[in-house]
């Protein structure tokens, strides 16, 4: 895995080097260390508190690191995609505090979002039983955050992105997969065919992905879509709110919550339609609330699905890392409960 990943190219912000992300207490704790105890040496190690976690963000610290031009510190850890537990020691550095002090708080938020993404994406994938997760987290965060979360969303098993900039830190020549917005539709006065023709005439050797929700009717505006363009149509899409029962299942005697929104038995219903109608070639993509739970269901279910997308999920269940002191000169000293913890499996890394 860690093959396909660029080594030194985090981009990262020289101002790291300034204490421009630093929490003042840090830099003022390094000008009172500077005065009192300059020659002591400490270690900091940093852990987190749950089971089976993927980590992720070692890499972007070695370049912090190796960017500092310091020498002078020596460095332990696991690697980016190991699965750690809870309390478990991942990195520790050893050396001089006010040399690295203002890199405290800074590897906490490196290691948490990183390893965040990474695990969401793992376990989303592991119930999509080998099926395409499409990453379509782009509307769900800042934008500047897609760089480092298409690497973890890497790391952790998801490599479909919809945006060039996931792709930044990875040795992967972008391949988007975009289908088509609402919005192409809505500015053909809601004519799906017309959309649908539009698109592919701009961009004639894209797979043909088509959006058939627009008017809650999915199953209609699918078997119309194909109907017309054939066997042009590669996939096409749900993604219908959940907030809404589809069309196709009104006729049915009790609806359900389980039939609002996107849902296996909407679903099924298609595929059976679109195979009856020779269109059994053509995929199908579902998006709109998906994530392990909602994965797991339609997995149990059996519903053919072949592609998922994937948006809010993937940034969900926070993880937590923090760095401790836990010796001073190679004696104990910690705050209580947050001692040095023994690992056979960290490693010394070099940076």
């Amino acid at each position: 895995m860690r093959n396909n990943i660029k080594k030194w190219r985090f981009n990262i912000d020289q101002r790291v080097f300034e204490d421009y992300y630093s929490a003042d207490y840090f830099k003022k704790t390094k000008e009172i260390l500077l005065k009192f105890k300059k020659d002591q040496i400490i270690t900091m190690q940093w852990f987190q508190r749950k089971e089976n976690i993927v980590l992720c963000g070692i890499e972007i610290i070695k370049e912090i690191l190796s960017l500092s031009n310091n020498k002078n510190l020596m460095v332990q850890g696991l690697n980016d995609g190991d699965i750690v537990n809870s309390l478990e020691p991942v990195l520790k550095i050893t050396g001089k505090y006010q040399e690295f002090a203002h890199f405290e708080g800074l590897f906490d938020g490196i290691l948490s979002r990183a390893s965040t993404i990474a695990t969401n994406c793992s376990k989303i994938k592991s119930v999509a039983n080998n099926k395409i997760v499409l990453n379509m987290n782009d509307r769900m965060d800042y934008f500047l955050n897609q760089q480092i979360d298409g690497y973890a969303s890497y790391v952790g098993g998801i490599k479909n992105f919809v945006t060039s900039a996931s792709f930044e830190f990875l040795d992967e020549k972008p391949v988007l997969n975009g289908t088509m917005p609402h919005s192409l539709i809505a500015s053909f006065n809601g004519d799906l065919i017309a959309a649908t023709e539009a698109y592919n005439k701009v961009f004639p050797n894209n797979n043909l992905v088509v959006l058939v929700d627009y008017n809650n009717d999915c199953i209609k505006d699918a078997l119309a879509v194909c109907s017309e363009f054939k066997d042009k149509i590669w996939a096409i899409r749900l993604d219908t709110s959940q907030g809404l029962v589809d069309k196709s299942l009104m006729n049915l005697k009790e609806i359900s919550d389980e039939l609002h929104g996107v849902n296996p038995t909407l679903i099924k219903l298609l595929r059976e339609k679109l195979d009856v109608n020779g269109f059994e070639k053509v995929k199908i993509i579902v998006s709109s609330g998906f994530d392990e739970k909602k994965i797991a269901w339609f997995e149990k279910e059996n519903t053919p699905v072949d592609i998922y997308g994937v948006g809010e999920a993937i940034t969900k269940n926070k993880i937590s890392f923090t760095g401790d002191i836990v010796l001073i000169n190679g004696e104990k000293q910690s705050k209580f409960g947050r001692e040095n913890i023994n690992s056979k499996r960290i490693k010394s890394i070099k940076y």
